[in-house]
């Protein structure tokens, strides 16, 4: 889901223009290439470690926003495709898992893994969706804002970067984030729903 997420991004500055992420080899869904030590392993084994919420990210890729033939248009839409491509990726989960179910029996020894897996993939695809769209810097909801914003707000919104690292840390330890978990529930309801039409259950 990260790769992908960072691999759109990556597609959609090559679309508006900027090659800045082919050429350093990120336009892959390799998934060594995206890794970061820090947000890759170190923060996502602490969680497994200790338990609490599970907390993680790739690297972001390279973007130059003065090659965007566009440049308001550019930085909305490439910011918007990460958490766009999870979106669809948490959809095609849904539909994978209203497949599974109806035409995987329950006896079947992949069951149970396969169940709990393609359930997590939904919501960790949600998850990330609605958690990048906050607007909160760097995350890809700040720049979507900041697509609309004129030279000196921008200036003014971007000022909050430099505490934005313990912002969202403060958010994710205290709970704040719960609330979240409305709009990731509501879209995987949605989705399965959707999906569950689709293959004609009731």
């Amino acid at each position: 889901s990260l790769v992908v997420h960072e691999f759109a991004h990556a597609w959609m500055a090559k679309m508006f223009g900027d090659n800045t992420s082919e050429w350093s080899g990120r336009l892959t869904l390799n998934p060594v290439v995206h890794m970061d030590p820090l947000g890759t392993v170190v923060f996502p084994m602490i969680s497994i470690i200790f338990g609490g919420i599970f907390f993680g990210w790739a690297r972001p890729v390279p973007i130059d926003t003065r090659q965007f033939r566009s440049y308001r248009s550019g930085l909305f839409w490439v910011s918007f495709a990460g958490p766009l491509s999870n979106l669809i990726l948490g959809f095609l989960s849904a539909i994978v898992f209203v497949a599974f179910v109806k035409f995987v029996p329950q006896s079947s020894s992949i069951y149970g893994f396969f169940n709990a897996f393609l359930q997590s993939l939904i919501i960790w695809n949600f998850s990330l969706a609605i958690f990048n769209l906050l607007p909160i810097p760097p995350l890809d909801g700040s720049n979507m804002v900041l697509s609309f914003l004129n030279y000196n707000a921008a200036q003014k919104f971007m000022a909050i970067q430099q505490f934005s690292f313990f912002l969202i840390l403060f958010l994710a330890f205290s709970g704040a984030f719960r609330i979240l978990a409305y709009p990731i529930y509501f879209l995987r309801e949605v989705s399965l729903a959707i999906a569950s039409m689709f293959f004609g259950f009731a």
